[in-house]
């Protein structure tokens, strides 16, 4: 279930959020590890998507990007590598509430016999480290 919804007034606008759009996320984007650099250079098409607020993106008003890191490679390694980087986040005081799985891991998902069950994640993500976890960045 998701955040119920919460009302923010901004001067004299008031807007009503939920999980499907939020004012300000603080993100972390994991990319595949196998993916990156053959389908996209230097994470250019995450850069990209989220200063246009494409694909996934586009549910967040305001993004603050704070880490970027790959999954940790196969087979499935996502939760250590997410756990080092929640530490190392935290340390640095670049903490983060949602993390984004790249659009190169969907496509590793559907296309690459990738061993990572977006649903278990998800919830084992979201319930461990508290972090709200979406499925894609951008749709380029």
């Amino acid at each position: 279930m998701g955040k119920p919804f919460r009302s923010l007034t901004i001067g004299f606008i008031e807007k009503t959020t939920s999980d499907e759009e939020e004012l300000m996320a603080r993100i972390a984007i994991i990319y595949c590890k196998r993916i990156q650099d053959h389908s996209c250079i230097a994470c250019l098409k995450c850069h990209k998507g989220m200063a246009e607020k494409n694909g996934e993106f586009a549910r967040h008003d305001e993004i603050e990007l704070m880490a970027m890191t790959d999954c940790g490679d196969c087979p499935g390694l996502t939760m250590p590598r997410v756990k080092l980087l929640t530490e190392v986040a935290r340390g640095l005081d670049r903490s983060f509430d949602t993390v984004h799985l790249g659009t190169c891991m969907k496509a590793a998902m559907e296309t690459a016999d990738c061993p990572i069950d977006f649903d278990d994640l998800k919830v084992t993500l979201e319930n461990k480290f508290g972090v709200r976890v979406i499925l894609g960045t951008h749709s380029y």
